[in-house]
């Protein structure tokens, strides 16, 4: 196993490579020019040249990546063009406010999206189960932007129970973690039924009935391990997503988040930040991956079972 994760510990790297190019690729291809941006249209060209040097914006387009990378080999990301301070700390003191967003939106996701799904795969065709889905298609089908203004002139304007933008303190993360989990929700809902009511079709669990299992029993035991696969799935992309994508929900709420960082940083054409912000999803995505597949093996015994088993074979 251990083998295992160091072989996708290092297949990441040339995929953060190869990002981390793309990106930069990118952004010297869009149009204006940070200096201009930052110091604005009346900026004579000397301060522009100035700007320029200080910044290290200058040479090609090769010979400033490669300029890059080497930093980033020595853990130096560079310094922000539009704030002048360290790459690094600026992501640093925002990942804190991006993580409890998402690892709060993932929590809701979990607590309500897969008993929901249970109790409708149990019941199907039940009022339950139509309620859950008609409730799991109109999340879905609902902008994030949308529900987040209408959650915050319900619970902030109208009943002033809860805060409506910035950070003052718990309470604060309350109407975002539900805006970015209302569509997560939904969809793990609808995944949890269709991989539950799969696995109920099948003759070994017909056969834990037949020998007076317990409905409890049969479903915790049988029916919900054997499901769990797409279900951990999903549950690791929407975090993925939760972590680099909540562009949206920070936004609306004012959040001092990674993806506001991020928006802003594009707008000037920082790219430092920029790049930093990416490969740093990146990374991100790459271990949720990773802790998804070696949840695979705790859940599936057979997957384990099939490594091991290459592995003598070799």
């Amino acid at each position: 196993m251990t083998k295992f994760v160091l072989k996708r510990i290092v297949a990441l790297v040339p995929v953060v490579i190869g990002i981390s190019f793309i990106i930069f690729a990118i952004m010297d291809l869009t149009p204006g020019e940070p200096a201009r941006l930052i110091l604005g249209p009346y900026a004579s060209q000397s301060d522009v040249e100035t700007f320029n040097q200080t910044m290290g914006i200058e040479g090609n387009f090769w010979e400033r990546y490669f300029e890059y990378m080497k930093g980033v080999i020595s853990g130096d990301f560079g310094i922000s063009y539009r704030t002048q301070n360290d790459v690094l700390a600026e992501l640093a003191a925002r990942i804190p406010c991006t993580l409890i967003l998402a690892t709060g939106a993932a929590a809701i996701m979990v607590l309500i999206g897969i008993p929901v799904g249970i109790v409708s795969a149990i019941k199907q065709y039940s009022i339950l189960d139509y309620c859950s889905m008609f409730m799991a298609l109109l999340f879905t089908s609902i902008p994030g932007f949308w529900l987040g203004i209408m959650l915050m002139l319900l619970f902030s304007l109208q009943l002033g129970l809860l805060p409506a933008t910035g950070v003052e303190s718990w309470q604060s993360y309350i109407l975002p973690c539900i805006t970015l989990a209302a569509a997560f929700v939904a969809s793990l809902i609808r995944i949890t039924r269709s991989s539950m009511l799969e696995v109920i079709r099948q003759d070994y669990i017909k056969t834990a009935y037949a020998k007076g299992a317990s409905e409890k029993r049969v479903v915790l035991r049988h029916v919900l391990r054997n499901a769990m696969l797409p279900v951990v799935t999903v549950i690791g992309i929407n975090f993925a997503i939760m972590m680099g994508g909540a562009i949206v929900t920070e936004s609306v709420f004012a959040l001092p988040g990674v993806g506001t960082l991020l928006i802003t940083s594009v707008r000037m054409k920082d790219i430092p930040v920029v790049m930093a912000v990416v490969m740093f999803v990146a990374v991100v995505i790459g271990i949720i991956n990773l802790i998804v597949d070696l949840a695979y093996a705790y859940i599936d015994p057979r997957i384990k079972t099939k490594y091991s088993a290459r592995k003598r074979g070799k």
